[in-house]
């Protein structure tokens, strides 16, 4: 079964829904799905609705390999999970079929500079964790009492008072407090 799919971001773009769907109906799509939504956005119910109904063996069909994903890392990893479940993708603006030997190898080609960007991006950001621990920082969220604080609730909470009373008293969640008061216990 070929199931195409079709996205443009905005409704004003009503023109290019209409030449998206022509074109996969052309194509021989049964079924077409499709999204006026942009490409940035996770949540396409219409692709999703497109996968779902794709089986083993079928062909997920789009006009350009823009249109699948709101990133190229997204595109990649959707091609991928598609690969996985034995669906072939279709790229009819270059002719691309995944269930070839020269359409799995033009996704590829199209999938290394997201790659390169993902593996460029995961480097920068070892290398900025490696500085900043380097230099006595770590990263996470600052403690929302300092030292002289934790030390102040938990002497209140030895001296009676209530987790809620200690905690408006300091300004933070109760959650924050029974936390304390348990790592205190624990001895941590």
């Amino acid at each position: 079964m070929r199931i195409g799919y079709a996205r443009v971001s905005t409704r004003e773009q009503g023109a290019s829904l209409d030449t998206q769907r022509a074109a996969l109906v052309d194509s021989g799509c049964e079924r077409v799905f499709e999204d006026t939504i942009s490409g940035a956005r996770s949540d396409r119910p219409g692709l999703a609705a497109a996968r779902s109904h794709l089986r083993d063996g079928d062909a997920l069909v789009v006009t350009r390999l823009d249109r699948l994903g709101r990133s190229m890392r997204d595109t990649v990893t959707t091609v991928a999970e598609l690969s996985e479940d034995g669906v072939r993708l279709v790229l009819l603006d270059l002719g691309v079929d995944s269930a070839t030997r020269e359409g799995r190898l033009m996704i590829h080609i199209l999938s290394a500079p997201a790659q390169q960007e993902l593996e460029t991006i995961q480097a920068r950001t070892r290398a900025g964790l490696d500085h900043a621990r380097a230099n006595g920082r770590v990263g996470g969220r600052r403690p929302a009492l300092s030292p002289a604080q934790r030390d102040a609730a938990l002497a209140a909470l030895a001296g009676g008072l209530s987790v809620r009373d200690v905690a408006a008293v300091h300004g933070v969640s109760r959650w924050t407090i029974a936390r304390l008061r348990d790592a205190a216990a624990q001895g941590k």
